[in-house]
């Protein structure tokens, strides 16, 4: 995930500086919504964004209300790859030390709105002490939870596409109430962090006494109307807080002697009738393997609303999907034991493939979990024996060591066990490279770390989280870099290269800019090829941010 800071601001200048100072010492970017101040304060709200390299500020001409302004501000973050967003006052009560417990709380649940309980002191206003127990107690009938601690501290970490797929009608002050329960209601949980919340001396409020308590009157009313119509759903399906189960902690499912003894059947008996003895043991892990299974009904469906499938998949598809995953793995150990003879690598022979092998110059590869990467092994084998290094997450690279070790000792291949491509590492890439070997990546999985940098772009029309890890190491290193895919057909394997950069720039200017270029070109060669394969991408983990529930029956329903 990645998140910045979004600050919204109606003629509040005097706290922004020390805000914008705080969080480049925290490494956010931030994005100020100057919502319509009046001219000599807008003048200053901009020349206080041009003094922080961190702050981009952003004007609405028109005074439009807060809730305006931090909508304004998530489709601007979502605009610039942010998954996540830290909203801010702009006025300095909000203290920034909490910043650290609010963003460790989002990364634990980053599928939740993180929203600070405020720990008040003696400077909090009578009537604010006072409406607030009110407030909340409405915020708990129209809920009908006490999930949500405190529905009116705007100090929160938003989930930026989840919140902005919700049908939120408040502007103004009546925003920060409505936004949260009806996240609760779309079934996005809400999380509670304490946080310090001070009215610093001078301080101005722009709530209208008369015109907001209105506002937020109707809005109770508006929201309890809506909590009798779903109370049935409310009472039973309540949302939770869940830590994602991202792909590094999943232990490999299947230990290494299970690999062995595939491996010997294979090499004995061939591959039919080890993909045929294989069967059981894939439908024990689809019956079993319930996140794997969603996930694979998730791409499915992804498939099938972009137009690339046909009809709507079904279990057995699934289940299909399954055992094209058990047949690549077969298909794996012909490529790691250099079973794999030239008459069936289709295209391992182009102008490009050959120049590049010949060329004596490291070559940086992107490829995929898409048909049979490891086919690579075969195509080098065939040419210079050139080094190979794939670059393996250390508990998943394990096995296949072990197992390369076993059947084929000669493999010029090198699975390197990371966590996190650190300067031991880059400096060992560097030197492979130079050696004129191969530096193998995935690019279509998010890196092995919780707080792993991630961008978003599109990919089988919805946005999805693909690493930035390949564009910032393929820069490192300098070296041409290309894509590889390799699919399995009837009459053998196609292989795919073709040239992606030479070599990867990412401009200090504009770095993020330029690394969602270089993922959306990855993105759409991938959405391509998926295309001609559908039942060969094995991505078995939740790839797309998972959308409120409300939105998915409404996608369903317009597909249908």
């Amino acid at each position: 995930m990645s998140t910045c800071a979004v600050l919204p601001t109606h003629n509040h200048v005097d706290a922004l500086d020390a805000i914008l100072t705080r969080l480049e010492t925290e490494g956010l970017q931030a994005i100020v919504i100057d919502d319509g101040s009046t001219p000599d304060i807008a003048a200053r709200i901009r020349e206080t964004c041009a003094r922080h390299p961190n702050a981009e500020y952003l004007l609405r001409p028109t005074n439009g209300g807060k809730g305006a302004a931090v909508l304004s501000g998530l489709t601007r973050a979502s605009e610039r790859g942010f998954s996540h967003a830290v909203q801010i006052d702009a006025d300095g009560q909000h203290d920034l030390d909490g910043l650290a417990a609010l963003l460790a709380m989002s990364a634990r649940y980053p599928n939740a709105v993180v929203s600070g309980v405020p720990q008040y002191d003696k400077t909090l206003p009578l009537m604010r002490r006072i409406w607030r127990p009110f407030t909340n107690f409405w915020v708990h009938v129209n809920t009908l939870s006490f999930q949500i601690v405190d529905a009116m501290c705007g100090f929160r970490v938003y989930p930026a596409a989840a919140i902005l797929a919700l049908p939120v009608k408040g502007r103004r002050m009546d925003f920060d109430i409505e936004v949260l329960v009806k996240a609760y209601w779309a079934g996005i949980a809400v999380a509670a962090a304490p946080v310090q919340v001070r009215y610093p001396q001078g301080n101005f409020s722009n709530f209208d006494v008369l015109r907001d308590n209105v506002r937020l009157s109707a809005l109770q009313t508006r929201l309890f109307f809506g909590m009798l119509l779903r109370s049935p759903v409310l009472l039973f399906r309540r949302p939770r807080l869940a830590e994602p189960q991202r792909w590094s902690s999943m232990g490999e499912r299947g230990a290494y002697w299970g690999l062995r003894i595939l491996a010997s059947v294979y090499r004995v008996l061939g591959r039919t009738i080890c993909v045929g003895a294989m069967a059981p043991a894939v439908l024990y892990f689809f019956i079993t393997g319930r996140e794997q299974r969603q996930a694979s009904r998730d791409y499915l469906d992804h498939l099938w609303r972009s137009g690339r499938l046909a009809a709507r998949p079904t279990l057995w598809m699934s289940f299909s999907h399954f055992l094209h995953f058990g047949a690549s793995l077969v298909d794996k150990l012909a490529g790691w034991t250099g079973d794999i003879p030239h008459s069936r690598l289709n295209g391992a022979s182009s102008a490009l493939m050959q120049e590049t092998e010949t060329s004596g110059r490291g070559a940086f590869v992107i490829t995929a979990h898409l048909g049979n990467p490891e086919v690579m092994r075969a195509v080098v084998m065939l040419g210079q024996h050139m080094r190979v290094n794939v670059l393996m997450h250390t508990a998943h690279s394990a096995h296949f060591n072990k197992l390369i070790q076993a059947f084929s000792p000669d493999a010029p291949v090198r699975a390197i066990p990371v966590t996190k491509v650190g300067a031991d590492t880059a400096i060992l890439l560097a030197q492979a490279i130079a050696n004129g070997e191969w530096v193998v990546i995935m690019g279509d999985r998010v890196g092995v770390e919780e707080d792993s940098r991630v961008i978003e772009v599109p990919f089988l029309g919805e946005l999805a989280q693909f690493p930035q890890g390949p564009y910032i190491l393929g820069a490192i290193l300098k070296a041409p870099s290309y894509l590889l895919f390799c699919l399995r057909g009837k009459k053998g394997f196609d292989v795919h290269f073709s040239k992606f950069a030479d070599p990867i720039v990412l401009p200090r200017a504009d770095r993020i800019g330029a690394i969602r270029s270089y993922a959306t070109q990855f993105a759409q060669a991938l959405e391509a090829r998926v295309a001609e394969a559908p039942l060969q991408w094995f991505n078995f983990y939740a790839f797309w941010r998972p959308r409120p529930a409300a939105d998915t029956a409404i996608t369903r329903r317009a597909a249908e």
